[in-house]
C-alpha cells in the first residue's frame, strides 16, 4: 500500500482529494496548519478507509517539519497554498506562503528519496492572471489552451499574482535540475465550484457559489463580475480530484501542466443555475481541455450539474 502526502488535503478541493485515494486503497497523509481547529478537517474522518487517514500540522514554510511530512510518502500533492480574495496583507498572506511555501515544497520533495510522483495544484492564473478576464488582447470569446502565451499583470489580483510566480518558480525548478528521479507534474484549474464534503463556512470557492447564488457583491472585485457579467469557466470540484489521481498514478507526465476546465457562461447564468433554473445562454469553451481529456482520460462534467450539486 502506497502513501500519498497531500499538503491542504482538508480544503474544499483537498478533501475531495483525500476521499479519492483513500477509496483507491492509499494510506492518506493530510496537513493542516492547525491541528487545534478540528471543525477543518474532522469530516475527512467519516470517508470510506479513513482508518488509512493520518492528520498532521504543517505550515510549508517551515522546511523540516515539511521535510518530515513528506518523508515516507511514494506520492506527494502540494494544494497548500492560501486562496483568499480580501486580503490586507498580500504579502504576508499570499506571496510568501504561495511562493516560499512552493521553493521549501520542492526542496523537500528533491531530498527524500522514496517520492515517485509530485503533482502541484496551480491554477489558471499560471496561464493568464486576469481571469475570469481574458488574457491580454484576446476576446471574452476567444480559446485559450496550454500552448497561448502566458498572459501576467501587475494590476492583476494578488492571489493570482502569487500562483503565477510560483508555477514560474516550479518551471525554473525543472529545467535547473534534469535529473529528478521523481516526477512533477501540474494542474491548473479554472474557478472551481460543486459542493463542499466539509461544512467549513470559510471557504471562498463555496463563498463565491453562496454569492453568486444570491446575488451579494461584497467588495468591488464581485461587483465588478457581475457589473461585467463576465463569461466565467467552470470545473467541478470531483473532476479536480479525478484529474490530480490520474496526474499523480500516471508515469510520463514530468513537465506537464494541464488546464482543467468544463464549460463557461456569463455570471447572470451562474446565478440562475445555482437556484435551479435554465440558463439563457449556451455553455462554450474558452478555457481548452483537450489536453486533459487526451493526456489523462479526463471527462468533465457539465456545469449546470456541478452547480445543482452545490444547491442540493
Amino acid at each position: 500500500m502506497k502513501t500519498v502526502g497531500i499538503i491542504g488535503g482538508s480544503g474544499f478541493i483537498g478533501s475531495y482529494i483525500t476521499k479519492k485515494f483513500l477509496e483507491e486503497g492509499y494510506n492518506v497523509k493530510v496537513s493542516v496548519t492547525d491541528i487545534k481547529k478540528s471543525e477543518k478537517y474532522k469530516h475527512l474522518f467519516n470517508l470510506e478507509n479513513s482508518d488509512n487517514l493520518n492528520i498532521s500540522a504543517l505550515k510549508v514554510e517551515d522546511l523540516e517539519v515539511l521535510k518530515d511530512f513528506i518523508s515516507d510518502c511514494e506520492i506527494v500533492i502540494h494544494g497548500g497554498t492560501p486562496f483568499q480574495l480580501d486580503v490586507k496583507d498580500p504579502q504576508t498572506e499570499l506571496f510568501d506562503p504561495t511562493i516560499k511555501g512552493t521553493e521549501n515544497f520542492l526542496t523537500a520533495a528533491s531530498e527524500t528519496p522514496l517520492i515517485e510522483k509530485v503533482v502541484i495544484i496551480a491554477s489558471v492564473a499560471a496561464y493568464n492572471t486576469n481571469f475570469p478576464m481574458p488574457a491580454g488582447t484576446k476576446k471574452n470569446t476567444d480559446f485559450f489552451d496550454e500552448n497561448d502565451l502566458k498572459f501576467t499583470s501587475a494590476e492583476s489580483h494578488p492571489y493570482a499574482q502569487a500562483k503565477f510566480i510560483a508555477n514560474q518558480t516550479v518551471e525554473k525548478f525543472i529545467k535547473e535540475n534534469p535529473n529528478l528521479s521523481f516526477e512533477i507534474t501540474s494542474v491548473s484549474p479554472v474557478g472551481v465550484m460543486g459542493k463542499a464534503l466539509s461544512t467549513r463556512e470559510d471557504s471562498t470557492s463555496t463563498g463565491l457559489q453562496f454569492l453568486f447564488k444570491n446575488k451579494i457583491a461584497p467588495n468591488p472585485f464581485v461587483q465588478m463580475l457581475y457589473d461585467i457579467n463576465v463569461n466565467f469557466a467552470i470545473v467541478d470540484v470531483q473532476d479536480v480530484a479525478e484529474g490530480i489521481f490520474k496526474a499523480a498514478t500516471t508515469s510520463g507526465l514530468h513537465g506537464k501542466n494541464y488546464l482543467l476546465s468544463s464549460q463557461s457562461y456569463p455570471v447572470s447564468d451562474l446565478s440562475l443555475m445555482l437556484n435551479h433554473e435554465s440558463p439563457k445562454n449556451n455553455p462554450f469553451i474558452v478555457y481548452k481541455n483537450g489536453l486533459a481529456q487526451k493526456e489523462l482520460g479526463m471527462q468533465f462534467r457539465p456545469v449546470q450539474e456541478t452547480l445543482n450539486n452545490y444547491s442540493k
